[in-house]
Formats: structure tokens, sequence, C-alpha cells
């Protein structure tokens, strides 16, 4: 089969690229009727936001202490769990020593807000006895005479006897459509307890706590799977253990599966998920679970799911919070830097244009046009993300924008100046321009390579708005590649292909006579120099 000729690859690369601009510029439009806008989002320090200052409780009580190291790590979460609810260049801080200030953009939803109060406090209970919602009194009540009386200490968490005279008694008496459980702090973990579960359709008897959250090393959300592998249509949450608990929750659902598992009817077989003082999800045990990767399953939606999995992903917070004040803040940096910035940008990018064609003269238009079409694709994505992710660009986003100004430049740079040594060595313009981006090309795969994994790492490393700079430098070296790729090289192969710069015209900036080109072989012991009259 014939290989098809540069011209052609040339103006399928050009077809992409438009592809892929007008792909951008549609899921920019279908953002719009869903709530979008043409506008890129923009970051507490140039837009404000809400700012909430978080007073601690330990305990349940807002008189006891905090420790630093408590704050600290408190700090640490609630940060992580902004992030992964895709609010982006939120700042976390103490105040005072003893309070959490958290400074979002934008107007903060009511999901938001529970994300950050919620201490998401995990523990694993055994069921001792499951029943009704609703409380049992009078004639339902149990008998005094029949009211249990433990003859021994409890041996393990389905022990029969945990259960008292006085807990039967609080369990009957409870109404878990007319109160909420005790919250986490409140119940003894070394004693069994009464809960009712979330939606408050059941409750619970249960025995002591036997893991809780520290216990999860990772978490995650997913649709349901019946043992045929077809998805239910229901969501759950993916609990991975670490090592040291996979053996412990082994043992557990090793004693109920074999003592009770056999009843799926005897609710001592059911074991307990609890999420600060509530039952989320009271499975049956229905076989023995060995690598330490149960799923919870319950009332879950998509979202309530993603919740979750965030909570436990990113840990329990050492100390529960209050909302003590919540209150709109303005832009910290204001419109007027903003404008300063944005000045300096095009003060930058001006010079860059005027460099480009005084020094590759008409050449520096394929330039102005490539960094034009990088413009556009970076603006296009971020504001992509904005609707998606929420994400957010900040000053600091907009200083790697800048930057990366430069970089893209580079890229032409390298290209245009290997075009011009193969013509300098001797070659026709339009084989100088392959042989050119043979080489060219690897040059810059290796300098994007180098320019992403220094993105990526210091995305990774840094916190706050450092991340926006990270972020938007590694967007804009992606966007440099498939410009390069897919509109440079392709644009100039058309261009070469044209009489005027084919044959190197004056302005044309492939001139070889003005690039001081070797003589060129034209057969028969003959060569042509670009120097004569006329050539």
């Amino acid at each position: 089969m014939a290989q098809r000729s540069p011209r052609k690859k040339a103006k399928s690369a050009l077809g992409g690229m438009i592809a892929i601009v007008a792909l951008l510029v549609g899921a920019v439009f279908t953002s719009t009727l869903i709530g979008g806008s043409w506008g890129a989002k923009l970051a507490l320090d140039l837009s404000g936001g809400t700012q909430m200052v978080l007073a601690p409780k330990v305990n349940g009580s807002e008189d006891n202490q905090v420790n630093e190291d408590q704050l600290n790590q408190a700090v640490e979460i609630i940060r992580q769990r902004v992030d992964g609810s895709g609010v982006s260049e939120a700042e976390v801080t103490t105040q005072s020593g003893s309070n959490v200030v958290v400074s979002m953009p934008g107007t903060v939803d009511q999901a938001t807000r529970e994300l950050i109060q919620a201490s998401a406090q995990m523990a694993f209970r055994a069921v001792l006895v499951a029943g009704g919602p609703e409380a049992q009194t009078g004639d339902a009540a149990t008998p005094e005479d029949e009211l249990p009386q433990p003859t021994a200490e409890p041996t393990n968490g389905s022990d029969s006897n945990w259960i008292t005279a006085d807990l039967r008694k609080e369990y009957e008496a409870t109404s878990c459509s007319a109160q909420k459980s005790e919250e986490t702090e409140a119940q003894n973990p070394n004693e069994a307890v009464v809960a009712c579960s979330t939606d408050g359709t059941e409750k619970y008897i249960l025995g002591p706590v036997e893991l809780n959250g520290s216990d999860i090393q990772d978490a995650s959300f997913s649709q349901v799977s019946n043992s045929t592998g077809v998805t239910t249509g229901q969501w759950g949450v993916n609990i991975e253990f670490n090592e040291s608990a996979r053996q412990k929750f082994e043992e557990i659902t090793t004693r109920m599966y074999q003592l009770y598992g056999q009843n799926p009817n005897d609710p001592k077989a059911r074991f307990a998920i609890m999420l600060d003082g509530d039952v989320i999800s009271a499975p049956v045990t229905q076989a023995v679970i060995s690598d330490g990767n149960p799923q919870i399953t319950g009332n879950f939606n998509e979202q309530s799911a993603q919740a979750l999995s965030e909570q436990l992903k990113y840990g329990a917070l050492p100390i529960s919070f209050d909302i003590q004040s919540e209150q709109q803040i303005s832009a910290t940096l204001g419109a007027n830097q903003l404008k300063m910035g944005l000045i300096a940008g095009v003060i930058g990018l001006l010079l860059v244009f005027i460099y480009s064609l005084f020094q590759y003269r008409l050449l520096g238009f394929v330039t102005i046009a490539s960094l034009v079409v990088a413009g556009v694709i970076s603006y296009l994505a971020i504001v992509i993300l904005g609707t998606i992710m929420n994400y957010r660009l900040s000053l600091a986003g907009i200083a790697g924008l800048i930057v990366a100004v430069g970089q893209t430049a580079d890229s032409f740079i390298v290209y245009f100046e290997r075009i011009r040594d193969e013509i300098r060595g001797g070659r026709t313009i339009p084989s100088a321009v392959d042989h050119g981006w043979a080489s060219a090309k690897k040059t810059i795969l290796a300098s994007k390579a180098v320019n992403l994994l220094a993105a990526v790492v210091l995305y990774l490393v840094s916190v706050g708005s450092v991340r926006g700079f990270a972020f938007t430098l590694g967007l804009t070296a992606i966007a440099d590649l498939i410009v390069v790729f897919l509109f440079t090289h392709p644009a100039l192969v058309l261009l070469t292909r044209t009489n005027y710069f084919g044959n190197g015209g004056k302005h044309s900036g492939l001139d070889p006579r003005a690039l001081d080109a070797a003589p060129v072989y034209r057969g028969a012991g003959r060569f042509r120099s670009f120097a004569e009259k006329g050539a």
C-alpha cells in the first residue's frame, strides 16, 4: 500500500486539530446548558468566597481543650476532604491555636458543609438483637421476670451475655423514629449499646466495637454486583482494611458464619457498620472474608456513596466541629492586582511575538498562530474542568499560564532552528522540514516530558495556590504537544509546499542566502549556489 504524501498527512493532522477544538467548544457549550458558563471559575484570591470558623468539640463538650497535634491532624484531614470534593484552591488554617478556619471560593453548598463538619467515626459491632424501630411499652414490653440475666462474662462480640436487663429495657424504650442514636463519642466502645439505623427503620443491640475507622486503609465507591458479576443498580462503599485489621476481620466473619451464618434470619449472623453513632448497614455474613475488602451496602445513591467513601478514605477527625461563624469574604488580591498581572502577561506575549517576527520573519506568524491555538485549547480545558471538577483559576494558576508561553515558544524555536540547520546543510526547504521534524520532535518530547514530570511532582508535594501553578503548567505542556504535532508541523509542511516558502522567499525566514546555505547539487557535476544572481 502506497504511503500518503506529506501534504495529505499534514491536512489530516490539521483536521484532527480542528476536531479537538470543535469538541472542546461543544463540551463548553453543553456545560452552559446545565448551569456552566463560557468563563473560567476564579479562585478565592480573585473572586472572594466563603469563610467558616470551626470551633472544636472533644468528647461532646466544648469546654475541653484540644492539643496542637489534634488540631493539625484535623486541618490536614479537612484539607484532603475539601480537595477530594472537587473544590480547588481552598485555604485551611488554624486560628488562635484552637479554631480551624476554612476559606473556599464561591458559595459553600450543604453537602460540602456537612463533609467538613463530619467526624466520620466508624465502628464495626456484632448485632445481638434486631427489631422494628418502635418502642415497646406496656404489654409489649418484656416482663421483669423474663429480662435477661447474664450468667458469665462474655467471651466474644456476639455473646448474649453482653445483654443486661437495663440494656434490654433501654432497647425496648427506644423509638428510632423519634430520636437519633447517641453520638459515637458518647457510646462506650467496650460495652454493648442500643443504636438505630440511619433511615430509622430498625433498631439494634450491638456488641462492643471490634474494628474502627483507624483500621481502614482505603475506601472507594462503586455499583454493587451480584454473585454472577451483574450490577444491581445499587451503590456501595468498598473498604480495604490495613494488614493488622485484615486478620481480625477474617476471625470475626469466621465466627459469625460458622456459628450463625447457616440461619440468615438469626440477627447474630449480621455485622453492624456504624458511622457517627448510627448503623448505616447491617449485612448478613454469608461467607468468610479473608482478603479484608468488604463492601458496605445500604440506601446509598451515587452522591452519598461517594461522600462516605471520601470521609473514610481521608480519615476520621480526631475532634468534631461546630460552625462558629460563616461569612462572605472579598477577593484577597482584588481586581487591580489581577489587571496588573494580565498586563504583564500581555506584554510578555507581545515581546515573544516581536522576537518571533524579528528572528523568523513571516515564519514568526506560525509561532503566533500556534500560541493562540495553544491558548484557546488551555482556556477551554480550564472552563470544562471548572464545570466537571470545580477547578478554579487562581493568580498562581495564571502565573503558570504566563510562564508556559516561554516554554511553548521554546518548542517552536527548537523546530525552526533544526529546519534552518538542514537548509544550511544543503537540503531543499521541503526536505529540510521533513528531516528537521524527525530530529526536533525527539527533543520536544523529551523537553515536555521533563516539564510534565516537574509539574506532577510539584502538584503532589504542594498545597494551596502552588498546586494551581503546577496544574496549569502541566496542562499547557500537554496543550503545547498537541499544537506542535497537530498544528505547527502540519502548517509548516503545507507552507513549504507553496512557491514562496518552498523557494525560500526573501522574508520567509527560510531564505537559504540569508542562512549562508551550502550549494545544492544539481546533477551532472553541477552545483547551484544561492549566492548566485537569480538563484
